[in-house]
């Protein structure tokens, strides 16, 4: 398999103090089962959906602090030269690139605004297996405070090109790799209480959005958004419990039309 562009979004994973809790929340909620978790890499447990690799859980550091969350890594052929890229672009490096065996080197960073995320540079590990089916990434969006800063960022690491949606309600753009959208960019409003930082929302798909959000509110979770019908599907933002934010989408059921987006 061909390792992804620069800049594609590849793989997704997160912390949890109750990593087990974690894995029966989304296995109930998105399907996922899990494999065995690897001791020799902090129990990391890969995640499936239909037998393929989506994303990963594993237990906490005894360092980390404030809740859970996910984090999405973007794809990059020298991770070392990309943490090279983030520095010169006003983001700060929380883990310098490090070899995971043969899987590949990681990085995590946060972008100025405030969100963090993680480079990866693919060994035998290319990252998603699946993507845009049920329980699998469909799609993330930056949520910011700041974004100029944050736009301005993005593009100059990895080379997108940006395009504002054209809507009064909200500043959103998009950033494309190739002609293809990979990455929205939110504005935080006042709505988002002042002790919720910057973060990037990572949107999982499903086959019933209603359904996906009473499992997850069954179980603990918190309705944050939604669900709602939209151009690019009927969604949800939520808020597993252990405060980690994820939204859901159900791409089949779609309303109104897509909206105008111009080059910036």
């Amino acid at each position: 398999m061909a390792a992804p562009p620069e800049g594609t979004p590849c793989w997704a994973d997160a912390m949890f103090d109750d990593a087990e809790g974690a894995r029966t929340f989304y296995g109930d909620v998105l399907g996922w089962t899990f494999g065995e978790a690897s001791a020799e890499h902090g129990n990391y447990a890969q995640a499936y959906a239909g037998g393929r690799a989506v994303a990963a859980v594993v237990p906490s550091g005894s360092g980390q602090e404030g809740p859970s969350q996910w984090c999405l890594y973007f794809a990059s052929p020298d991770a070392a030269a990309t943490a090279a890229r983030i520095r010169d672009n006003g983001g700060e490096i929380l883990m310098e690139p490090m070899q995971v065996g043969e899987f590949g080197t990681m990085c995590l960073a946060r972008e100025p605004g405030g969100a963090l995320f993680g480079v990866w540079q693919p060994g035998s590990h290319q990252g998603f297996e699946a993507v845009a089916t049920p329980g699998a990434y469909n799609w993330a969006e930056v949520f910011t405070r700041e974004p100029e800063r944050t736009d301005a960022f993005f593009t100059a690491v990895f080379g997108y090109r940006a395009k504002q949606v054209a809507d009064d309600a909200v500043d959103f753009r998009l950033f494309d790799l190739g002609g293809d959208p990979v990455l929205g960019r939110m504005k935080m409003t006042d709505d988002f209480p002042p002790e919720v930082p910057s973060y990037v929302n990572v949107y999982f798909g499903v086959a019933d959005c209603d359904e996906a959000v009473a499992k997850a509110t069954g179980l603990g979770g918190i309705l944050h958004f939604g669900p709602m019908t939209s151009p690019f599907g009927r969604f949800a933002a939520l808020s597993d419990p252990q405060g980690a934010q994820f939204s859901v989408i159900d791409t089949t059921t779609t309303a109104g039309e897509m909206p105008r987006a111009e080059d910036v």
